[in-house]
């Protein structure tokens, strides 16, 4: 149990916040998997962590755009909320703190690459926060969604609405039909990874991998704008 402790204090360090009450941050990083392999209670996964958090997450965000952008209608604030909130862009947003890492999953997950599963580890993020509400109320859990969430959001944007934006620059630019392309697929059923590429005109202009084939495609439009607008 030391070395969990130890292991977890490096996760602290990372998001600026030391607990009072360290079980809460133990709790936040256990998934379903670990519970079940380790036949604990059902209430000992992250879950209801994660569903404390998710509204303490909602909230904040719809604080941080309703001030920051006093002249956005209210349908393009819910719009921009879903792109913060929505579960690719908080798995990376997770990714950055590396999350994963500290995790405590079941054996089969971690072989399957649970540690870098988007759901996992957006999940994970959710039940940080909520941990973080429950252990210093809401003015600590406001400070890290401001600083490791609510940053860099005309690239968060971005990403979340890469292939409209994308199919926007095609038509813009005529320079043929913008397309996608399943170049292979791998993994089991359950843990499947795709390979998509983008292209326009015929010729592939960026590259992506998801766990679905939607969410490939989105990452090969981020890559193709990014691309596209370092032409121009």
């Amino acid at each position: 149990m030391k070395q969990r402790w130890e292991t977890l204090s490096g996760l602290e360090r990372k998001i600026r916040y030391v607990f009072r009450d360290k079980y809460l941050l133990h709790h936040a990083m256990i998934h379903s998997s670990y519970v079940n392999e380790h036949h604990m209670q059902r209430s000992d996964n992250n879950e209801r962590l994660e569903f404390l958090g998710d509204a303490v997450l909602e909230l904040c965000s719809s604080d941080f755009l309703y001030r920051e952008y006093p002249d956005k209608p209210e349908g393009e604030l819910t719009r921009f909320r879903a792109s913060i909130v929505c579960e690719p862009t908080l798995a990376r947003c997770a990714r950055d703190l590396s999350l994963g890492n500290y995790l405590f999953l079941g054996k089969g997950e971690d072989g399957e690459g649970g540690r870098e599963r988007d759901s996992i580890l957006s999940d994970a993020l959710e039940a940080l926060i909520g941990a973080i509400y429950l252990d210093g109320g809401f003015a600590n859990a406001k400070e890290f969604i401001f600083h490791f969430i609510m940053n860099d959001l005309e690239h968060k944007k971005l990403f979340y609405d890469s292939k409209t934006i994308l199919q926007e620059l095609v038509q813009k630019r005529q320079e043929g039909e913008l397309s996608y392309e399943l170049m292979g697929e791998e993994g089991p059923d359950h843990a499947k990874v795709f390979h998509v590429k983008a292209l326009v005109g015929g010729k592939a202009v960026g590259e992506g991998q998801g766990r679905t084939k939607k969410a490939a495609e989105q990452m090969a439009a981020y890559r193709a704008i990014l691309k596209l607008r370092e032409k121009e």
